[in-house]
């Protein structure tokens, strides 16, 4: 009896850089890392380069008199924690995931597209309402890691949150691009929990308090949604 004969790969597989079932999930993932590596690293770059830019100039130059946001329960129940310092510098890691675990062209623009909508209307609700997280008995000369980046990054730019929303939209992609690459379902639960952590430490670093958090989260997963179906309608 001859052998069946093997079946091609799909157009949506070779559109998505998804690879052939008998690839191993490693070696997709290296497949996709190795396609337009320049294009990712140079893009992924640039635009960090100007989205710091405008938000620093924001930050120096607000419009107004920022308001102070409130605290709520919630952040009383978040210990200050320095130790979450790491976790807190693992967002420009994370983010850099997705984009960088891409296998199709016009995906890839298309996240870069959106990601950038969302960072202009946080970069514009920052214009528009300015903001700031309130002063905290910290001697934050005792923790020198946090104390730089209090230095860098003042207490202004605060709701809503882009670290946390940049974390969410980030998290929500890569959790697609994870399930379509096939990965162990470890890999989906690690990613949640990263993203979770992020949102956490912002609050434990006293970077961000509650509202500012949930307000990033919810700008976030709007954005994600809203991305994730563009892609379904014109895959």
């Amino acid at each position: 009896m001859s052998p069946a004969p093997s079946h091609p790969s799909t157009g949506q597989e070779a559109r998505s850089g998804a690879g052939s079932p008998a690839m191993g999930w490693r070696g997709r993932v290296w497949q996709r890392i190795c396609y337009h590596t320049l294009l990712k690293t140079v893009g992924t770059s640039l635009f960090m380069f100007l989205f710091f830019r405008a938000y620093f100039a924001l930050l120096e130059n607000p419009r107004g008199t920022p308001t102070v946001m409130p605290e709520i329960w919630l952040d009383h129940w978040v210990a200050f924690t320095p130790a979450a310092f790491p976790v807190y510098l693992s967002l420009w890691v994370y983010v850099s995931l997705a984009p960088g675990l891409m296998g199709n062209l016009r995906a890839l623009i298309w996240f870069g597209v959106w990601v950038g909508a969302m960072c202009l209307l946080g970069l514009g609700i920052f214009w528009w309402w300015p903001t700031q997280t309130p002063t905290f008995a910290i001697d934050w000369a005792q923790h020198p890691g946090l104390s730089l980046i209090k230095g860098v990054d003042a207490a202004g730019n605060a709701c809503p949150s882009l670290h946390v929303a940049s974390a969410v939209f980030s998290g929500c992609w890569l959790h697609r691009i994870l399930r379509q690459m096939r990965s162990p379902p470890v890999t989906l639960w690690l990613s949640a929990a990263l993203c979770v952590g992020i949102a956490w430490s912002t609050m434990a670093t006293r970077q961000h308090v509650a509202l500012d958090v949930l307000s990033g989260a919810v700008l976030g997963l709007v954005f994600a949604a809203a991305s994730l179906w563009h892609i379904r309608r014109t895959d």
